[in-house]
């Protein structure tokens, strides 16, 4: 009897390979021609509904189902790889990457270990970014899904190291004090998440205020340690910030990595929106000091606009990363040879099964190289401060904070209004322009003022583009103001 057997291979392959043709020549059109089409639609109720429907039990043929793709889900992206996505600040992604996810899927292979190339690539690629932070070769680190994450690899070590005790085998309970970990008042939310993962509770985040510039004020850091001491807690590690998410600001790494060193501190740099202006020219002094920290969080998928996701842990002690993590079963042994000879990536994180997220990354450092990468980081910070000039000199345009780096926040302000109403004003200019598809902004208060946001990570970006942002910005104001007054009337 002949077996009868079934696959997920095509039954005609040149039929596919003419299928993929097409499904590439459109991707290509797709990006090229990315600024003719809006930064963001709504989706019609009718669109919505196909993806609220029962799973299918049989199939289609694939070309019909591509179709339901070009008609259904493309014409309504988020829009981050759009010239005038300045949302949030993820990167805008890039075609070599976006082959190299394509290659990485087509090889099908798990990074948890192995010896096989693409673990080789992934090594490269980790050891490309301790180079690019100034970080030894020595050093240890590993590929994540984006920032969150490598800040809960770096915190984890952090506290295993700081605890004083096998904290792996006793558990918190065997703590002699609770552990106090310190960041700005404008840290990023993922580090309670993280703190409260760890087990150690909300509590044991203590929030140092921050200057009028949004940076951590020294002297309260200082205070704070002291005073966590004097009452029997164990102060354990600083999170300092390489770039605020609500307008870029940079804590002082210099002077944290002094007074870290100072108290017997682990020094952890949540870099995931500032830690790659080491590798621009002129913005690498402003993350001066970097390179001393315990610990980095970093992402690719930002300023090196790999496609979404890839972040990147790094730490410096390479011995208490693998021994935050390394578990090894019966059925995860190493052998001298063969394919289970080579490194077991995953004894450096919390995946078993890890994606090859590093091919994206190498294949658009290899194409351009880093100085390109920190001329477009350039070009970005030459941007912002080119908003920030246009805004400065457009009446009823006000800047709220200083531009830091790449981060611009303002609002428009024709004076005499109180605050709640300049917040709805501006929230609806915000919520125009992106139903318009003209341009995404977001929007965020800080210490009582709320802003529009810019977030120029953007290597599509051009001036006429933020050109085109303050014109219209003034214009829907201007609009929404008459239209407030003649409610009024």
């Amino acid at each position: 009897m002949t077996e009868t057997a079934e696959t997920l291979d095509p039954t005609d392959w040149e039929a596919l390979r003419t299928l993929a043709r097409r499904i590439i020549d459109d991707a290509v059109d797709y990006t090229r021609d990315i600024r003719d089409r809006p930064v963001w639609r709504d989706m019609p109720p009718e669109v919505r509904k196909r993806f609220q429907t029962a799973a299918p039990q049989e199939g289609q043929p694939l070309g019909e189902v591509y179709d339901d793709i070009v008609q259904n889900m493309l014409p309504y992206p988020m829009g981050n790889i759009h010239p005038r996505f300045w949302m949030w600040y993820m990167g805008s992604s890039n075609f070599t990457g976006a082959l190299g996810d394509f290659l990485a899927a087509i090889l099908g292979s798990n990074l948890g270990g192995g010896d096989h190339a693409a673990a080789e690539i992934d090594k490269q690629v980790v050891n490309w970014l301790k180079e690019m932070m100034g970080y030894p070769a020595e050093a240890s680190g590993t590929l994540v899904s984006g920032g969150s994450m490598a800040n809960l690899i770096g915190l984890t070590v952090a506290r295993n190291r700081m605890s004083g005790i096998d904290l792996r085998e006793e558990g918190l309970g065997g703590l002699a004090a609770p552990l106090r970990f310190y960041a700005s008042d404008q840290v990023h939310s993922c580090h309670q998440t993280a703190v409260e993962t760890l087990g150690l509770g909300n509590r044991a985040l203590s929030r140092v205020p921050s200057g009028p510039d949004c940076r951590m004020d020294l002297g309260a850091l200082r205070e704070a340690i002291a005073r966590d001491r004097a009452g029997g807690l164990a102060p354990a590690c600083v999170i300092a910030t390489a770039g605020t998410v609500n307008t870029g600001a940079l804590d002082d790494l210099e002077a944290i990595a002094d007074l870290c060193a100072e108290e017997g501190l682990w020094l952890h740099v949540d870099g995931c929106i500032g830690a790659l202006l080491a590798i621009a020219p002129r913005g690498r002094s402003l993350v001066r000091g970097i390179a001393r920290a315990d610990s980095i969080a970093l992402d690719p998928h930002k300023w090196l606009h790999a496609p979404f996701e890839v972040g990147c842990a790094l730490v410096r002690d390479a011995g208490a990363h693998l021994g935050s993590f390394t578990l090894t079963s019966e059925y995860l042994q190493t052998s001298a040879r063969g394919i289970a000879s080579g490194a077991w990536l995953h004894d450096y994180g919390l995946q078993t099964s890890r994606g090859f997220r590093a091919l994206k990354v190498w294949m658009a450092l290899k194409e351009h190289g880093v100085a390109k990468f920190g001329r477009l980081i350039e070009q970005d910070l030459a941007h912002a401060r080119y908003l920030t000039a246009r805004i400065e000199a457009t009446p009823a345009l006000q800047l709220c904070f200083p531009t830091s780096i790449n981060i611009v926040c303002f609002r428009y302000d024709p004076g005499e209004l109180p605050e709640d109403a300049l917040k709805r004003l501006n929230t609806e200019i915000m919520l125009r322009l992106q139903e318009t598809g003209v341009a995404a902004v977001s929007d965020t208060t800080v210490k009582g003022r709320h802003c529009l946001r810019v977030a120029i990570n953007n290597h599509r970006t051009t001036r006429a583009d933020l050109d085109i942002l303050v014109e219209e910005v003034s214009r829907l104001g201007m609009a929404l103001k008459a239209e407030a007054f003649a409610d009024q009337g």
